[in-house]
């Protein structure tokens, strides 16, 4: 297993470009098998979870090309309905498929799906809206058969905003009869990019980034060509390293409307923020001051900037209190940190750290995506080398992490 190195106490400074978004590539690329056509994206990040949802459309019959920063599919040729199991266990947002499969084919067979232990994430909102719109699920030795003669627009109110059951809704309801509405649905900007993508292969959506989204099914859909959105996890995480470390530095390929609880925190913890329509300049005081965050749905802080803003906390002034709302084992990373010096303790879904004016380097091991990120903050803080094992993880979200950090001035290599 790789790991990274990492030999502290360097300023971050400089300009770097976020990449295209991971979890608006991963609903988009599943889309593609909606139009039985071309599809043509531009921006998806080179990620293992890009990768990876890449190998399983192949597995499914798309003929899949890379050219520079373009990815061609065509998924006029599928054959399988059913998402190898094996496949499914390495990466969550593969349900996604299941509402492009029964959206284009009525039928789509998977398992329960992988990804970072962080809390129990069922798909059971998954599940309801699809039998709310006529689709038999039959659960059978870990595997889900998903079957119907049609699909019949309806309406469906979520119990909880989530990400995923709204995209598969609006995935399965693209090609249906008559309307569907989605109430309590989540608001995340990629849930607009997925919209965005969908209405310019013919989809008709709308209301995307409300809680209310209403599709009205077409008859088919056609070839397109698409952008994806820039990074907005990917933009708040080197803005913390950069406060983190006392930095200096420019993302650029950004808009801050999407960041907005991460800019206000940043600020909050004493940081300057200079904002243009496409890039966010932040100059980081000589210590953070603390905060205090709480995780919630969109637009509200974003859980998965929760690690990696109590990474820069381990060292600000003061006590940060820290509540976890959405997962309920997002905290693994603590103990890692306490490898290091840090003062954090943790109880259910609340963390409490004092601030320390140094971390020690140490050998600690990443244990989901976003943890393993707050690790190398922390390692780009500490005094000394730090190694960071189980960097796979890490490698699941962030596109040429290392080299990014490297040309802002960070001492880090993988091993």
């Amino acid at each position: 297993m790789s790991s990274y190195i990492i030999q502290g106490g360097t300023k971050l400074e400089g300009k770097i470009k976020i990449s295209g978004s991971k979890n608006a590539s991963l609903p988009i690329l599943a889309a593609s098998i909606l139009n039985a056509g071309t599809t043509k994206l531009y921006n998806v990040p080179n990620i293992h979870d890009t990768q990876k949802m890449l190998e399983i459309l192949e597995f499914l019959g798309c003929k899949v090309k890379k050219k520079e920063n373009k990815i061609i599919i065509d998924s006029s040729n599928i054959k399988k309905h059913e998402i190898p199991e094996h496949l499914m266990r390495e990466m969550r947002s593969s349900v996604v498929l299941a509402g492009s499969l029964l959206g284009k084919y009525k039928t789509a067979t998977f398992s329960y799906p992988g990804g970072c232990d962080i809390g129990a994430r069922p798909i059971d909102l998954h599940l309801k809206s699809f039998e709310k719109l006529g689709i038999n699920i039959n659960e059978n030795y870990g595997k889900i058969e998903c079957k119907c003669d049609k699909i019949v627009g309806t309406k469906i109110n979520l119990d909880f905003p989530s990400v995923g059951a709204t995209e598969n809704t609006i995935l399965a309801a693209c090609l249906a009869e008559g309307v569907t509405t989605i109430s309590n649905a989540a608001r995340e900007p990629e849930i607009i990019d997925l919209q965005n993508f969908l209405n310019k292969m013919g989809a008709k959506i709308q209301g995307a980034g409300t809680n209310t989204i209403e599709i009205t099914g077409v008859k088919q859909l056609k070839n397109v060509d698409y952008n994806i959105m820039p990074d907005r996890i990917e933009a708040g995480t080197f803005l913390v390293a950069g406060a983190a470390t006392g930095g200096n530095i420019i993302i650029d390929n950004i808009s801050w409307t999407c960041i907005e609880p991460i800019i206000n925190k940043l600020e909050e913890a004493n940081c300057k923020l200079k904002i243009e329509k496409n890039s966010i300049e932040l100059q980081a005081p000589k210590r953070l001051k603390a905060v205090d965050i709480k995780t919630m749905p969109y637009p509200g802080f974003p859980t998965d900037m929760q690690s990696v803003f109590a990474a820069c906390m381990t060292i600000a002034k003061g006590t940060s209190v820290i509540v976890e709302n959405i997962f309920e084992n997002r905290y693994k990373y603590a103990q890692e940190l306490k490898r290091m010096g840090a003062k954090i303790t943790t109880e259910g879904r609340t963390a409490i750290i004092k601030g320390t004016k140094k971390l020690q380097g140490a050998t600690v091991r990443a244990t989901d995506l976003r943890g393993g990120a707050a690790l190398v903050i922390a390692g780009m803080v500490a005094h000394g080398i730090t190694e960071i094992e189980e960097i796979h993880y890490i490698l699941r979200g962030y596109e040429k992490f290392e080299q990014k950090l490297s040309n802002l001035g960070a001492k880090i290599y993988i091993k």
